[in-house]
């Protein structure tokens, strides 16, 4: 069997509930553009739920990560990816077959050498959660920073800056974009930022007051380096009570 072209990497910790609407639009997705062949990898983030068993029905390898961490969760399944280009997406995030195709028609072109695309969210959120998307989107595509929903590279440039870096609990794609962004530059290649938004989950409006999640985005830039520790990036890391609950 030919070595894949492209590899679709999913770092997923207690995603049963997510994971397979994920899994069936990336399927029908690599399904749709036939050129390429394509792999899909899952890393299973010692989940304590039906994660890596949905990702195995539907047809995913799967990767497992003990220390629960994103960057590191993204980095073990590029470990084991084949493909030339890679391409992470989050585990409640859907995609289009035509952004994939998109996707891989940029890589294909020898000019760039990663980007991300547009985020949008499953339901409205309100108003400031809204004004806030918009603000992200602004930054996104004046600085080419790829949102980690969905991410995607050339593997040579990923090897080369050593992957997400594992000093981070969050923000690891913004690092990887800055870094891929320097690799290119050396090659004479670019970051490039499409526009056709892949739907992510607003699970975390049902979560989190949106008083939390603004207070957490703005302790960051007052504080920086609470990136780079678990304790301070809480709201990628813990569950509610109930939802913690449900995977009992």
């Amino acid at each position: 069997m030919s070595a894949p072209d492209y590899s679709v990497i999913i770092p997923a910790y207690n995603e049963e509930q997510f994971i397979a609407a994920t899994l069936e639009s990336v399927n029908e997705a690599m399904e749709a553009v036939p050129l390429l062949l394509g792999e899909l990898i899952v890393t299973d983030n010692n989940s304590s739920d039906r994660t890596a068993e949905v990702a195995r029905e539907h047809g995913a390898k799967v990767v497992f990560e003990e220390m629960q961490q994103i960057a590191r969760s993204r980095n073990a399944g590029a470990a084991k990816a084949e493909g030339r280009y890679l391409i992470f997406v989050d585990a409640d995030t859907l995609i289009t077959a035509s952004l994939l195709k998109t996707t891989l028609d940029t890589l294909e072109t020898g000019d760039y050498c990663g980007g991300g695309t547009l985020a949008s969210f499953d339901r409205d959120c309100g108003w400031l959660v809204g004004r806030l998307l918009e603000l992200w989107t602004f930054l996104s595509k004046t600085f080419k920073w790829a949102a980690g929903s969905y991410v995607f590279c050339r593997k040579e440039g990923f090897v080369d800056i050593g992957g997400f870096n594992e000093e981070f609990y969050a923000s690891e794609e913004l690092h990887l974009s800055i870094a891929l962004k320097r690799w290119g530059k050396k090659r004479k290649l670019k970051m490039k930022i499409l526009d056709e938004p892949v739907v992510t989950s607003a699970r975390k409006s049902d979560w989190y007051s949106t008083g939390r999640l603004v207070g957490q985005f703005l302790i960051f830039f007052v504080m920086p380096w609470r990136l780079k520790s678990r304790e301070g990036c809480r709201l990628w890391y813990d569950r509610p009570e109930e939802e913690l609950m449900k995977k009992q």
